[in-house]
């Protein structure tokens, strides 16, 4: 065996096991950002009272009413 071999060898080992190291540290960044960003958006908007989703039942159907009247027509034109 020869020391181009062998360092070649080497290079793939540490190479996998450099690919299998960032598999397992981007898993827990991901985590870590899923659980503080999400969870505790999510503690905070129960505490709140706050619903992101309209899940309650009105009436017999899911739709919503836009109420166009409300607003003059000129607020839709500019909307940002």
């Amino acid at each position: 065996m020869s020391m181009k071999e062998f360092f070649k060898g080497v290079q793939k080992g540490i190479k996998s096991f450099g690919h299998k190291i960032s598999a397992i540290v981007n898993s827990a960044l991901l985590l870590a950002v899923y659980v503080f960003g999400a969870g505790i958006t999510s503690i905070i908007a129960k505490i709140a009272g706050k619903s992101f989703l309209d899940t309650k039942i009105k009436k017999d159907t899911y739709w919503n009413d836009l109420d166009l009247k409300k607003k003059p027509m000129e607020k839709y034109y500019r909307q940002f």
